[in-house]
């Protein structure tokens, strides 16, 4: 009986869970299939076509429609986020790394680490603005932008090597340093590939945090816009179909980087348990 009552609540609570989740979604894809030029972002479709999609690569004739400024500013999304992911992974392995053992002060330490995902990005934007301003450093998304978002995406980061490191058997650590191997070839050798799915995890959290941050970039990038600021900047002109085709690319974009971090997980995956087989063996 209660199985029988729990079971359609549950559906219902996935459904709705799901529809909330991909709605906009959907509604977005829809309208970016709008015809253009004069087809705009509302209901009902006049008629479907890849016009937005076509206009986004210049291969639609010109019209009053400006093409969106994204290609600087993707460019320069992707590097900072390439940067912020090899950094924050770094740092966050590192600062794990630290933390197996007890050290004073660690408690201390802990909460300034995490303290960086808890400030509003707003607030923690403008204030780099301030000292950048005050220091007469200029602002750049490569240098004040980049460090605010290495500030935001560490401890992601460390909080997922944290959580694989207590899951971490160190008696394979001591059995290969018994054997007389010194500890950076038994990290490299050892620990690196048992942790490396958990690396993974890591890097794909900074990427795309970093990827798509909006409010501590918008302070702290100077003139060079990325991404996020140069969509956002078309919002307040007009909005047509094509940044709706852009998000629509993306999205497939953000899909094919878990379609590949998925693959990477499944192959350090299979290792480590090959791995955990020899060790049974010896």
């Amino acid at each position: 009986m209660q199985s029988t009552v729990i079971k359609p609540v549950l559906a219902i609570y996935t459904g709705l869970f799901l529809l909330f989740l991909y709605g906009p979604f959907a509604v977005l894809t829809i309208l970016s299939f709008q015809a253009g030029p004069e087809g705009g972002p509302q209901f009902p479709i006049i008629e479907w076509s890849t016009y937005w999609y076509r206009h986004l690569v210049g291969l639609t004739p010109p019209s009053r429609v400006a093409p969106l400024p994204i290609y600087e500013g993707l460019l320069r999304s992707l590097t900072l986020a390439f940067m912020t992911m090899v950094v924050s992974t770094v740092l966050g392995v590192a600062s794990a790394q630290a933390f197996r053992s007890r050290f004073k002060g660690s408690g201390l330490v802990f909460y300034l680490i995490v303290l960086g995902m808890m400030v509003p990005g707003v607030l923690v934007g403008l204030g780099m603005a301030l000292v950048a301003n005050f220091l007469g450093i200029d602002r750049h998304w490569w240098s004040t932008a980049f460090v605010l978002h290495v500030v935001y995406t560490l401890p992601f980061a460390f909080l997922v090597m944290l959580a694989i490191f207590n899951r971490f058997d160190a008696s394979v650590e001591e059995a290969a340093w018994s054997l007389g191997v010194s500890p950076a070839r038994t990290f490299r050798k050892v620990t690196f590939p048992l942790i490396f799915p958990g690396v993974l995890s890591a890097m794909l959290f900074a990427f795309t945090l970093s990827y798509d941050e909006f409010s501590r970039t918008l302070f702290a990038s100077g003139r060079d816009l990325t991404l996020p600021l140069a969509i956002y900047g078309t919002f307040s002109i007009e909005i047509h179909p094509n940044v709706f085709a852009f998000g629509v690319l993306t999205t497939l974009f953000s899909f094919a980087l878990l379609a590949v971090y998925a693959v990477l997980m499944g192959l350090s995956v299979r290792r480590a348990r090959r791995f955990a087989i020899q060790e049974d063996v010896a």
